[in-house]
Formats: C-alpha cells, structure tokens, sequence
C-alpha cells in the first residue's frame, strides 16, 4: 500500500486530486475498484474511462479526466511499470542457505541471499546481498554472481561465468554451455574445447530455454540492460551492446557483435563474423546475411529496408496472377513479331 502523493513522486508525474489516496493494487481500466491505480497508454481504451472505478488514473497529459485523481506523465506505460514493481515488490529478507541446499565449503554466499532447496552450488563460487537462487538452480565451480540477482528454477549457470547486479534468469535458462565449435576430421568432426566464459553484464535479463554459449576463447558478453526472450540462442564469442531486445526465437552466430539499442523481432537470425551498428531494427523472420550499418529498420531475407519489404510482400499474393499476364503478353509480343516478319 502506498498513498498517491508517494507513488506520483516515484515516477515524476504531475499529481492531480488527493495526494493522500491510499492505493493498494495495479490493475487493469476495465477491472479497477476502489483503492486501486489504472493507466491509459493506448487510445482505443479511452471509452472505458468514463465509467473507470479506480481510485486514480496514470495518464499523457493530452487525455482529459476530470473529477478524478490523476498522476499525469509523458510515458504511462513506464510510470505503470514502474508502480507496478514498487507495490509488487518482495519486501522479505533473505533467508541464507535453506536446508536441502547443497553448497560447496568454499562457496562464499552473502548473508542476505537465498538459496532454496534443491540448488547445487560449486566450488569458489561468489553469490552477492540480495541474489536469489529458486529450486533446482545449477551453478558450477568459479562463477560470479552479483547483487539482487534472481535466478529461477532449473536455471544453471556454467563454470567460470560471470554475473552482474540484478540479472534475472528465467526458468531453464542456461549460461555457459558449450559453444558449436567442431573441426572437420575426415567424414567426422573432431570436438574443439570452448574454454572461454560467458559474461552477463548488469540489469540484464534471460528469458526461458534461452542459451548463451560460452567462448571457444576468451568471453561472450551480453552488455548492459539487455532483454532477452524465451527460446533465443547466442552463439560463442559473440557480443550483444547495451540495451537491446530480442524477441523469442531469434538467433544469433558465433563470433558477431551487435551494438547498442537494436531491437530483433521473433525468429530473427543473424549469420556469424558480422557486425551490426548501433539502433538497428530488425523486424521478426528476418536475416542479416552481411554486415548491417547502424540506424535503419529492416525486414526480411535477405534484409531491405522496411517499407520497401512491405511493399514487395503486397506483391506476393499477386505473384500466380502477374505470371499468367506476362505469359499472355510474351505470346501477344511474339505474335506482332511474327506479324512484322510476315510484312
């Protein structure tokens, strides 16, 4: 529970109405009572605010609301994110190593974590305050685990890796594994050591079955404040810049550096040893078969510019039809030839 005035504070809004209200829960404009906070970021929504019970509304300060408590930002959607994690928020300490756990001696894991039952934690392994371990997480010898980490259930983290503050790992996600790297050996392929680590750096997050490949050398790292997916596969030795996003499904080869704030939609793939620039867009199935300049939305296989594949994909359904017509016209231009040839 928190009182209007404390919440408007948390997200530098403009309060409008009672800076006492007491709000308890986030909920959704259509499903609001009294006591709670809603938001409005998408126009088509509009009509269900007349009729809106909420105790307070989070709205652009473009929509009118009279006669209600309003806290008024350019952004809803990030102040209701935002409020929603502060009242979301666990507030219990941390309950140390629980019974069931199995920790290494030489595990140093601070006072304030929380390892539950059913975790396996090795050797010389380094947990920091606040981090949580869930059930039937794995994390080999020599890892490094920062502050206020969650790693949920049956994530594991491999040997030598490298955690920053705050990353999440959603359940079954895997950091470290084997990089895909085979030498040919006659008609078989002889297996090549991946000695390097993973690095994950701070605020990133790990979505589901997502795996991050440790290096054949040296490291892969994932850069600051990068969102990943469920199901997304990084390749070894590759290097992810700072706040990007990539959407389920999508993958990136060994050895390819991507800058920073690029945002790759579903089933997206990138081929090895390339690089892409900084904000690049890439919309969902498409490929980047070369090197890719910074700045640009893209679509498609192989890349074009957005509204250029949107264009062509107009043209598909078309295609059956516009083959018949150029058969009729190639038969009509060899008849006038014939017709000229006769003259």
């Amino acid at each position: 529970m928190a009182k209007l005035q404390q919440l408007n504070d948390l997200v530098a809004g403009e309060l409008r109405g009672n800076p006492d209200e007491e709000i308890h829960r986030v909920v959704s404009i259509d499903q609001a009572q009294t006591g709670d906070i809603t938001f409005l970021s998408n126009p088509k929504y509009l009509p269900l605010l007349k009729n809106c019970q909420a105790s307070a509304v989070i709205l652009s300060p473009e929509v009118a609301a009279p006669e209600k408590n309003l806290i008024i930002t350019a952004n809803p959607y990030l102040a209701f994110a935002k409020i929603l994690t502060f009242l979301q928020s666990s507030k219990t300490t941390g309950q140390g190593i629980m019974p069931g756990a199995c920790v290494a001696e030489s595990a140093a894991v601070d006072e304030s974590a929380t390892v539950y039952p059913g975790c396996v934690v090795g050797e010389n392994v380094k947990i920091g305050a606040g981090t949580t371990l869930y059930p039937g997480v794995v994390i080999y010898d020599d890892v490094s685990i920062g502050r206020d980490c969650l790693l949920h259930a049956q994530a594991i983290v491999r040997e030598g890796c490298r955690l920053g503050n705050r990353v999440i790992l959603q359940p079954s996600a895997v950091i470290g594994s084997d990089g895909f790297g085979f030498a040919p050996d006659g008609s078989g392929y002889y297996k090549i050591p991946q000695v390097g680590i993973v690095v994950l750096e701070d605020d990133v997050e790990i979505g589901s079955c997502s795996c991050i490949d440790r290096a054949a050398l040296g490291e892969t790292r994932i850069r600051r404040g990068t969102k990943l997916d469920n199901l997304v596969q990084i390749g070894h030795n590759v290097e992810v810049g700072e706040d990007c996003i990539i959407v389920a499904q999508g993958g990136i080869a060994g050895s390819s550096k991507v800058g920073k704030h690029c945002t790759f939609g579903g089933q997206m793939a990138i081929a090895g040893h390339l690089t892409v620039g900084d904000n690049v867009m890439i919309g969902a199935r498409g490929g980047a078969t070369g090197n890719v300049e910074s700045n640009q939305i893209l679509s498609g296989l192989p890349l074009m510019p957005h509204k250029q594949w949107l264009r062509a994909t107009m043209s598909f359904t078309k295609l059956p039809e516009m083959r018949k017509e150029m058969k009729q016209l190639q038969k009509r231009l060899e008849d006038l030839e014939a017709l000229l040839q006769e003259d």
